[in-house]
């Protein structure tokens, strides 16, 4: 099945501008087009934007993306330096999650303090 930019766009949460961009800066590759000159996305171009999507989602920065992308093209001899960049940005995830987590703890912290107020001032009045 193929899916035109409009589509692909709305099946991967994309702008359209977004996907062009991907294209121009070689994160993704260009589409196959149909008769009319218009691009048309695989299922396979569809897993890779969601796969993209998750590690701009996660924080990874389009430089590192481009490197991931340009090194998948290189095939299972680049196995090796993939599978590095995506445990260390896992390792930068998980630093990430684990503040955010102290910050949730602090506001879960602060948002008990109010309520108790609340209740004592309801309690006074």
């Amino acid at each position: 099945m193929s899916y035109s930019i409009a589509q692909a766009a709305q099946r991967s949460g994309l702008s359209i501008d977004t996907l062009r961009y991907y294209e121009r800066i070689g994160l993704v590759d260009p589409p196959a087009r149909d008769s009319g000159g218009r691009r048309s996305y695989s299922e396979a171009d569809l897993g890779w934007l969601a796969f993209v999507t998750r590690l701009r989602t996660t924080g990874m920065p389009i430089r590192m993306m481009r490197e991931f992308a340009q090194l998948r093209h290189r095939g299972d001899l680049t196995a090796g330096r993939r599978k590095q960049i995506l445990v260390e940005h896992r390792n930068d995830v998980r630093a990430r999650i684990a503040e955010l987590q102290t910050s949730l703890e602090v506001l879960d912290y602060k948002i008990d303090h109010y309520a108790v107020v609340e209740r004592d001032l309801e309690a006074t009045a």
